[in-house]
Parts: C-alpha cells; structure tokens; sequence
C-alpha cells in the first residue's frame, strides 16, 4: 500500500498528533528564545567552546525548524482555505501553488542554516540541472540532504522534484501535508508488499516534462561505516560477485540498491541522470555529532553530473550504477582532503 492508498483516519490520526505537537514546541520555542539562549551560551563558554557555540547554534537550529514547521502548517491550511483544496484555479495551479509554498519552506531551512552554522559553499556543475526531464540520484549522508536538493536544484530552475522518500517522514507535519499534495512517494523500505512500493516509485517517472525530475536516494540509508560493511557483507552473499567487487572499495558511500533506481531508469526510456554529489554535511548525520558543533565553519561541497540516456547501458545498468558511486566515492575523499590541505598550506606560509 502506497502512502496515497493511506485511509484518511490513519492520514488524520497521525495529523492529529503531529500538527498540535509541532505548533506547540514552535511556541515554545519563540516564547522561551531568551532562556534558552543562555542556556546555551553559558553551556558552551562551561565546556571551551564560547567562540565556536556549538550547542547555541543548535538550539538555534530546533527553534528555525520548529519556526518554519509552523509556518509552513499555517501556510499550507490557509493555501487550501484559499482554493477550497485545489476546487479553486483547477489541479494545474494547485500544484504549483504548493510547490512554491515548498519551495520557500526548504530554502528558508537550508539557507537559515548555512547561516547559522556559518557554513561555506562550493559548487561545480549547477548549470546541468537547469531543466529536465532527468532522474536525480542523491548521495544519503546526513538528515539535510531532504532539502539539499531543492536549494540546488529545484528551486533555482522552479522544477517540481518529484521526491522518492522513507513512509516516517510523513511524522514531519509539512512533509506530510504538502508533500501528499504533490506527485511524491513514501514508501515503506522493508516487510511485505515491496513490489507495490517499487511500483509506486516507478509511477513516478510517467509524464516527465522539462520542468520536472525523480528523486531517489539510491542507498536507501544515510552512510555510516557499520552500515557499509553490513551492505557490503549481503551483497557478498546475494552477488554478482561484480558489484561486491567494486563497493569493497567503497570508503565514503553505501552501496546503491537497485530496486528502486532500474525500476525508474525502465519506466522512464530515453530519460537523463543527473548525480547530486556533496560532502560536508556529514555532520548533522547523528544528533550527538550534531549537538557538538560538527557542521561548524565546514565547506558543503557539491558537485553534479549529468549522463544522457544514450550514455545509459541497456544491459548491465546495475555495473554502471555502482562504477558512477565509485566515482562519486573518490569525488568525495578529494573534496575533502582539499580543504585539509589549503590549511597546511597557509599555517606554513
């Protein structure tokens, strides 16, 4: 059962929780601003870290969330008061309306946080995702990569991404009300039913213009290294022995699953891929690395890459599939030994 077969008691059971517990904590959160302010700054200054404030910079974070969950909740109700659930301007607009409604929430998150993380960016081929129709496959790193996408992709080009994201997600209220509004899918990622799941993930691929994309995030799980040997050990024991050869050299990446990314290249024939590759936010990948100051000051490197359909093997799209993760493996160990280096560079000059 794909999320949109979801009876409207589970959808608004689940709403009836969320939705009050967001606004809460959002108040919360605006109310106490002070308190909690310096809270944090006296914990950092009591640990060494006054100039960096870590712990200051996340509380910061939770309230921008929470800000931009509430807003985004008022937001969308007022969009369907406005246009009595899309009946108003037809489904054309309604679309529309809630993609630049999502837009601007996920621009204000991610751009709020670069700020507040006192974050650099660096970019290499933004220029390729200017418009579709393609498939964009996305390193999972940390929690943030849900808007790294839109920031760099769907919104500076106004393409509609249409999301390939895990069935929790839905507990985020604005996820669950505007992203069901929207040609999305969240899909369960084990138990019984999976091949209606990869069937729902295909769907999306039907009627790609070019103003608009899939995404998927071919590894299924954010990286972490117990993660990869524990891929890397099934894909061992299942095969093709290929595959498991190239990911043992994976460092940086897990092994892509296959599912869900052939069954989007077969029902999208003639379709480009685009790969979103990016290091930096690994940081926000655990909450504790997170609450220590991980993403503070760090460069987010970010690189895409667009291969067109012709470029795309008939046979063997598995092999070819994991030798661009071996790329994008590598991309990454440079990008981040780089920035390492430029510091020695200048603490010797």
């Amino acid at each position: 059962m794909s999320s949109r077969d979801e009876s409207l008691l589970s959808v608004w059971s689940r709403r009836a929780l969320t939705v009050p517990v967001y606004l809460f904590l959002a108040a919360v959160a605006f109310v106490t601003a002070p308190l909690w302010a310096i809270v944090g700054f006296v914990w950092d200054a009591l640990a060494g870290a006054a100039r960096r404030r870590p712990r200051t910079r996340a509380l910061a974070f939770f309230a921008l969330y929470l800000g931009c969950e509430a807003a985004g909740i008022v937001a969308a109700t007022g969009l369907w008061i406005v246009t009595l659930g899309g009946r108003v301007g037809g489904p054309r607009r309604w679309i529309e309306l809630n993609a630049a409604l999502q837009r601007r929430w996920a621009d204000a998150l991610f751009f709020g946080s670069l700020r507040l993380f006192s974050m650099k960016v660096s970019t290499e081929g933004l220029e390729l995702a200017q418009s579709g129709p393609f498939l964009l496959f996305v390193r999972h790193a940390s929690m943030a990569d849900t808007v790294l996408a839109a920031a760099f992709v769907a919104n500076p080009g106004r393409l509609l991404l249409r999301y390939v994201l895990k069935r929790e997600l839905l507990w985020d209220p604005c996820l669950d009300i505007v992203g069901r509004r929207l040609p999305n899918a969240f899909v369960k990622r084990r138990g019984p039913g999976l091949e209606s799941e990869v069937a729902s993930i295909a769907g999306l691929a039907r009627g790609l213009d070019t103003r608009s994309a899939v995404l998927i995030y071919p590894e299924g799980k954010r990286f972490s290294d117990q993660r990869r040997e524990a891929a890397l050990a099934s894909l061992e024991e299942k095969g093709p022995d290929e595959l498991a050869t190239i990911a043992r050299g994976f460092r940086n990446v897990l092994p892509p699953r296959l599912r869900g990314p052939l069954a989007l290249l077969d029902a999208a024939k003639g379709v480009d891929v685009v790969l979103l590759e990016h290091t930096g936010f690994e940081g926000a990948a655990t909450l504790p690395q997170f609450w220590h100051g991980a993403l503070v000051g760090r460069t987010l490197h970010v690189r895409l890459r667009r291969f067109p359909a012709s470029a795309i093997p008939a046979e063997g799209r598995d092999r070819w599939l994991f030798e661009r993760w071996a790329e994008m493996d590598l991309w990454i160990s440079e990008a981040r030994v780089a920035p390492a280096a430029n510091r020695a560079g200048r603490s010797e000059s």
